[in-house]
């Protein structure tokens, strides 16, 4: 029987919250608003972009300013500072044992797919990546299927069974994925949203890093010990 493990791109595998939090800073200092810090950050953080701009006091105008040309001011940013960001601890461990063990690999996200492949192939771990869930381009992110949708017309297309699947994200989004789809679900600290917020969410696991997940994929017999 087929086994998948799925995971969320950034603030998950990708190392990109201190990218993230540089380009949420660079965007309020160009309106010579009060930039925050981490704590503040994952506190508000949410998705589409424009819900946490308006967390974190922006106008309606200045939002409008940031989205046009499809939010090229913050993805143009994010882009260049996030260019050599790393992997988070133990991500590439998980990734090869479960290559090894032709275990289904997908990254679904909310971001763009060609520049998680460009990533995805500076990192060195295309090989270990079965397949990219994302949104086509800038134009149609938050504007067509959404992660949820995506992923199950995915495993249905694939024949993955929910039981045999594990979800993997930093965000409550996973979770509720995970609840509507059947999925086991692990939640990573240290991405985008706070412990707290995370463990309200009510997920199946909650871990520190990757090598964490190693014991609960081998527990749920999604990568066999040996």
């Amino acid at each position: 029987m087929k086994s998948a493990i799925v995971f969320d791109w950034n603030g998950t595998l990708l190392d990109d919250a201190n990218a993230v939090l540089q380009t949420i800073n660079a965007i309020l200092s160009r309106f010579g608003r009060a930039t925050v810090d981490m704590r503040r950050l994952r506190e508000e953080f949410e998705l589409p972009l424009s819900v946490l701009f308006r967390n974190l006091d922006m106008s309606k105008d200045e939002i409008d300013v940031v989205e046009r040309n499809d939010s090229a001011i913050f993805h143009d940013t994010y882009e260049f500072l996030a260019r050599n960001a790393a992997l988070r601890k133990g991500a590439r461990n998980v990734l090869l044992a479960a290559d090894h063990r032709a275990v289904h690999t997908i990254i679904v996200s909310n971001h763009i797919v060609e520049p998680i492949r460009a990533q995805v192939r500076r990192l060195g771990i295309k090989t270990h990546v079965t397949d990219i869930l994302a949104f086509e381009n800038r134009a149609t992110q938050f504007k067509s299927v959404n992660k949820e949708e995506r992923l199950r017309l995915y495993m249905q297309a694939n024949d993955i069974p929910p039981q045999r699947t594990v979800i993997v994200g930093d965000m409550p989004v996973e979770t509720e994925i995970a609840r509507n789809l059947g999925l086991i679900n692990v939640s990573i600290m240290g991405g985008f949203v706070s412990e707290a917020r995370l463990r309200a969410a009510g997920p199946d696991y909650m871990i520190h890093d990757h090598h964490e997940l190693l014991p609960i994929l081998q527990k749920h017999c999604i990568l066999p010990i040996g």
